[in-house]
């Protein structure tokens, strides 16, 4: 009997203890923190396999054109170039300001792998720019998780160390799709994200001869139903998203206005109930770039009051970044429809219409 009684005396008093050390310490705080930061060291070494593996196919992708230092390259571009956003304290003028960062940096990017890339023509110069450029996501991404990540364990917060240990399977798998994407560009073939221009391709056909109207944008003239159609598009078939905005903005004023419709075509994001291909329909600019070509298109068409019709087709982020599946592409034809349809319905004969393929042209003409 004394012996069950010092026991269960025994028992209580570590139960007590345990609840003491469990309410009014850090110890599960602590715990949780080893346990977290143990999944995360894991996710980091899958991390920097990727952004290695990336920058060797980025590597040996440059070797092609028989330069003697890729990996200089490479790295030099990972270390050098940014940039920092407009001051947005003070509104006025901001999207030139944003606009003239934009061009510049694009200019910079160009000018730095055209000096390297001396022996490479114009398409593997511009796939060669997206190439480092997705080598920088790449790197940035794994930096910034490195960052949180010692921040966590540093300052002991358990809490910054969880969230980023439950974001790190969606970060993870947008890093891979980034990976992925290398394929596509070195080989220049479509992508998801080149709905749009091959939409645009579509419809004037593949003979059809374009005239530059923009930077790396392309403008072809055709008729449709007694319909004229100026097609924007940016000119390929290198990774190029050209300049859009710029380009409508020009045709309108060569038209002096008179335009009955400006209609664009592009990839949109779809939600996770949604299928892969699905088009919709709507008003507005479909374009998604940080401001300038946007608000060029839609500062043209409040200027002339013309209505802005936007076709998108949906998928998500890694299918816009990778090589064009048979959704996307069976989704591009049903778009080719619609847009037909808009100008059959929405443009008299004899009217001027626009049509612009937004996107990245790889691999499309």
């Amino acid at each position: 009997m004394d012996g069950s009684s010092d026991w269960a005396s025994a028992l209580l008093v570590a139960i007590i203890l345990a609840s003491f050390l469990l309410n009014f310490t850090d110890i599960p705080q602590k715990m949780q923190l080893w346990r977290w930061a143990s999944y995360i060291r894991k996710k980091l070494f899958i991390m920097e396999r990727i952004e290695s593996d990336g920058k060797e196919k980025a590597i040996r992708y440059f070797s092609r054109f028989g330069v003697k230092n890729p990996r200089e390259i490479v790295e030099g571009f990972l270390s050098n170039y940014f940039v920092i956003s407009p001051v947005d304290i003070e509104p006025t003028d901001i999207i030139r300001r944003l606009k003239h960062l934009l061009r510049t940096r694009d200019s910079a990017v160009k000018s730095y792998v055209r000096d390297r890339l001396v022996n490479a023509d114009e398409v593997s110069r511009h796939n060669a720019e997206v190439v480092l450029e997705i080598v920088s996501v790449i790197s940035q991404i794994n930096k910034v998780v490195k960052h949180y990540f010692q921040l966590g364990l540093r300052f002991s917060n358990w809490i910054l160390v969880m969230q980023l240990a439950l974001e790190l399977p969606i970060i993870l798998k947008l890093m891979q799709s980034y990976h992925d994407a290398l394929d596509a560009f070195i080989k220049g073939v479509p992508i998801g994200d080149g709905a749009g221009p091959l939409l645009a391709r579509w419809f004037v056909g593949y003979d059809a001869k374009g005239e530059l109207v923009a930077e790396d944008t392309e403008l072809i003239k055709t008729q449709y139903k007694g319909r004229n159609v100026y097609v924007i598009k940016a000119k390929g078939p290198g990774a190029t998203v050209g300049w859009p905005g710029d380009a409508v903005e020009k045709v309108i004023e060569m038209l002096g206005g008179r335009v009955s419709r400006i209609i664009t075509v592009d990839a949109a994001l779809k939600l996770e109930s949604e299928e892969t291909g699905e088009v919709a329909y709507g008003v507005g600019a479909a374009i998604g770039d940080p401001g300038p070509e946007k608000i060029a298109i839609e500062r043209v068409a409040t200027k002339y009051s013309i209505p802005l019709e936007a076709v998108v087709i949906k998928m998500s982020d890694s299918e816009a970044i990778n090589v064009m599946n048979k959704s996307v592409y069976e989704g591009v034809k049903k778009a080719l429809n619609v847009v037909k349809k808009i100008i059959e319905e929405k443009v008299p004969e004899g009217g001027n219409v626009v049509l612009v393929g937004i996107g990245n042209t790889v691999g499309i003409v």
